[in-house]
């Protein structure tokens, strides 16, 4: 299970109209536990893009990051917890601007 600190999202502007659909941008602080493999002293955050396309929406991808130093870390969640992260982003999607 996802322990989720906090969160922002914002939608991310396609001036070329490129892509189809809309896509947004969440930055969600994980709290991971010292014994958990993930763990770093720094913090960890997920950075995830999500489409929303004809009523659909959908996570694209996902990045977990040390906090501070912006550094990819290799892992990658269970496919339990990209559940409850994609959930997450469904429930919290930001207004278009």
């Amino acid at each position: 299970m996802l322990n989720i600190a906090d969160y922002s999202a914002e939608y991310v502007k396609d001036p070329f109209g490129i892509l189809s659909g809309r896509r947004y941008e969440f930055r969600i602080n994980l709290d991971i536990p010292e014994d958990d493999d993930l763990y770093t002293v720094n913090g960890v955050y997920a950075r995830v893009i999500v489409k929303e396309e004809q009523g659909t929406v959908s996570m694209v991808t996902y990045d977990l990051l040390e906090r501070g130093t912006d550094k990819i870390l290799e892992f990658d969640l269970e496919e339990e917890e990209e559940a409850e992260l994609e959930a997450f982003c469904k429930e919290h999607l930001p207004e278009e601007e």
